[in-house]
């Protein structure tokens, strides 16, 4: 059950990271036009991926054991336990807290221009900081991790 959980999450990031790229490339694009409603929608299926990725990692974390770690001595000097147990955690809790607030504070725009700029700002920031914590082969220590 894990592996299965294990795949799908390394699966959907591919899928968070394509509509994350896409909607920033969208919102850059039309930026002088005005906000369509396809651009809202993308913009709320990229939340939407952002959520069922943080379900599918939380599930992920506490089946691992990573939840019950924290605490424990030798953790934090130890780079890929800190890693999963607190840098990918709070990492990527803050980029699906600025998808969030990207979505919710585009809706609220008033402007074409300002909903093309906060959802540029808002998702840029999620897309800088997941790639931030995305736990990729050449760091040292993550060869073997998550990559199929």
């Amino acid at each position: 059950m894990i592996t299965g959980f294990q795949h799908m999450h390394s699966a959907l990031r591919w899928v968070v990271l394509a509509l994350l790229v896409v909607t920033l490339v969208k919102a850059w694009q039309n930026r002088n036009n005005t906000f369509t409603s396809g651009q809202g929608k993308l913009g709320l299926f990229t939340m939407i991926s952002m959520h069922i990725q943080l379900v599918l990692g939380l599930a992920l974390y506490m089946m691992k054991g990573w939840m019950s770690m924290l605490g424990q001595p030798g953790v934090m000097q130890n780079t890929v336990m800190r890693f999963f147990t607190v840098e990918h955690l709070v990492g990527m809790l803050l980029a699906i807290l600025f998808g969030t607030l990207g979505h919710s504070l585009v809706k609220r725009a008033q402007t074409d221009e300002m909903k093309h700029k906060r959802q540029l700002r808002y998702f840029g920031l999620a897309l800088l900081i997941i790639v931030a914590s995305i736990p990729w082969p050449f760091r040292p220590g993550f060869e073997a991790y998550g990559w199929f």
